[in-house]
């Protein structure tokens, strides 16, 4: 008999990817509890993590702060989940094999060439996400 995943499991062998704007090295290793990255900075329960290099990309070019954005590609030493922020709340399914976790995630290695949105379609992103602070939504919903 295979063991087929529960509604709650993920079935993606990866590769995934965590965009941020911290500076990592290989072997460092993220972990729920910090400062979120998004919105008013709350302590996250969850680090994020995706399997395409779309949802990175925003990962590193919405990350707060003045650095560079980075892309890592990063191992979950834990259970990952969808992320109910991008799910069937926003898409059916989970087409930006978007996920979190509540375990760690080590990094195995940098994405060192990427190319991100157009400056237009990032101006929007930020556009709208600063509409939804100011309605007092926050982007990511723990």
């Amino acid at each position: 008999m295979t063991n087929l995943p529960t509604a709650d499991e993920v079935d993606d062998a990866g590769p995934f990817f965590h965009g941020t704007k911290a500076a990592l090295q290989v072997g460092d290793v993220l972990e729920p509890g910090r400062s979120s990255n998004y919105g008013s900075r709350r302590t996250a329960q969850f680090v994020y993590l995706t399997a395409t290099m779309d949802a990175a990309t925003w990962g590193a070019e919405l990350a707060q702060g003045d650095a560079p954005g980075r892309i890592y590609v990063v191992e979950p030493l834990g259970r990952i989940e969808n992320d109910p922020n991008l799910t069937d709340q926003r898409f059916p399914g989970n087409p930006t094999r978007s996920y979190r976790t509540r375990d760690p995630l080590r990094v195995v290695g940098e994405v060192e060439h990427w190319e991100g949105h157009p400056a237009d379609v990032l101006q929007a992103m930020l556009d709208h996400l600063r509409a939804l602070d100011e309605q007092g939504i926050e982007a990511i919903e723990d």
